[in-house]
């Protein structure tokens, strides 16, 4: 029977670590994406390319803690944001619709659409429209914080997994 690391040259294994380690730093800016499970699962097929000689297991398991800090701050920044203005949960509805639609509107788009879904969630619930802009634009902000955290953990990884692989 032909295993695993048979079925394709290891220039194939590389390209797809790498491609899955870019995607992921796409992922991290784009909500549709998995970005920093797709940047640990680069990550763990660079390290198993090779046996895990470079790069050891638990070189694996400390970029894996920073993929859950990641993950984690995901809903930590939005939702400190959000609760440090007293936001209702109308309104993080609203920023996590707004998200989704942003990712069909373009970059200006998926900039914006959080803070204008949060506002329009916010106004529902209170029916205040000055409370509304600034539970929105605190949201917003939040979610902002959270994804260049993100955007960085993401680099962090990335650069853990070179200089082991290289040193």
């Amino acid at each position: 029977m032909m295993e695993l690391g048979q079925l394709a040259t290891p220039t194939l294994w590389w390209v797809l670590s790498v491609s899955l380690m870019a995607l992921g730093v796409a992922g991290t800016v784009l909500p549709v994406l998995p970005g920093t499970l797709l940047v640990l699962g680069g990550i763990v097929l660079g390290a198993w390319i090779d046996g895990f000689e470079r790069v050891s297991l638990l070189s694996v398991g400390v970029v894996a803690a920073l993929a859950l800090l990641a993950w984690l701050t995901d809903f930590v920044a939005a939702l400190l944001g959000a609760k440090r203005v007293g936001a209702s949960p109308q309104a993080m509805v609203g920023a996590a619709l707004g998200t989704v639609a942003g990712i069909f509107t373009g970059f200006v788009g998926l900039l914006f659409m959080p803070l204008l879904g949060a506002m329009a969630g916010e106004y529902l619930a209170r029916r205040d429209s000055v409370r509304a802009a600034h539970v929105g634009l605190a949201t917003w902000v939040g979610l902002l914080f959270g994804t260049l955290v993100k955007l960085v953990l993401s680099f962090v990884m990335i650069g853990i997994f070179v200089l082991t692989w290289w040193f």
